[in-house]
């Protein structure tokens, strides 16, 4: 996966606020998994994958649908984002 930007986690908070709570921490895994599978491919054809982008986390976040996210960090999004760093944290692969 591409070096984490700021954006690159708001845009997977709000890919992750777009679902019910259950299905927070999957999707936090699926999204690494896919920016990570992306990277590899670009990496390996030097082109963006045709589904996952460019290997960022925001590329692939933005393939989902999203919430706007509030003008300041609420306990959901607090919480999507700690879901979030334990799917960087655990290294899930596709």
């Amino acid at each position: 996966m591409r070096p984490l930007l700021p954006g690159d986690l708001d845009q997977a908070a709000r890919a992750m606020l777009a679902v019910p709570e259950p299905r927070r921490g999957a999707l936090a895994r699926r999204l690494v998994a896919e920016a990570r599978a992306a990277d590899r491919y670009r990496r390996r054809c030097g082109l963006a994958h045709p589904r996952w982008g460019d290997g960022s986390l925001m590329a692939a976040a933005m393939r989902h649908p999203q919430l706007p996210l509030g003008p300041v960090i609420d306990a959901a999004q607090l919480a999507a984002l700690r879901q979030l760093l334990g799917a960087l944290d655990g290294g899930d692969r596709l």
